[in-house]
């Protein structure tokens, strides 16, 4: 009896149990691969935003570098900008010191000029006239000390 149920169970119950069973294995191998192909999946997608953020990494890193590049032009610049200013102020000031002076030296002279002719006036008690006038001066001049001769 054991005998026939069982070649009956085969015939009717063996294939549809081997039918579930493949079809469960299916089932199971196909969850297997789709698990698979998404953890691969993950993994790319993974690769690909550590290289986009070594990308962004390297980019910030480079303009960072061309921000402090271009401060450091810029500060240059400005720099020699204000040493060029400074420079044109002080040559300006120099021009305006010697400006000052020749024209201190020249009121100097015309004073001490007519100081001379006055002096030489009362010395000789006389007027003098234009050509002797210029003589006198320019004798005075000449003994002048040289700072005070640069005008003539």
């Amino acid at each position: 009896t054991f005998l026939v149920l069982l070649l009956l169970l085969r015939r009717i119950a063996w294939k549809p149990l081997l039918r579930a069973l493949h079809a469960r294995e299916e089932k199971i191998r196909s969850s297997i691969e789709k698990a698979e192909k998404s953890r691969e999946e993950a993994e790319r997608l993974l690769e690909e935003n550590r290289k986009n953020l070594q990308r962004a990494e390297e980019e910030a890193r480079k303009v960072i570098r061309e921000g402090r590049a271009m401060t450091e032009r810029l500060k240059n610049e400005i720099l020699e900008k204000a040493n060029a200013s400074s420079r044109r102020i002080i040559e300006q000031a120099k021009e305006e010191i010697q400006r000052e002076k020749e024209m201190a030296l020249a009121e100097l002279r015309r004073e001490v000029a007519d100081l001379a002719i006055q002096a030489a006036g009362k010395i000789l008690g006389e007027e003098l006239d234009k050509g002797r006038h210029q003589k006198v001066v320019e004798d005075f001049l000449s003994i002048l000390p040289k700072e005070l001769r640069k005008e003539g």
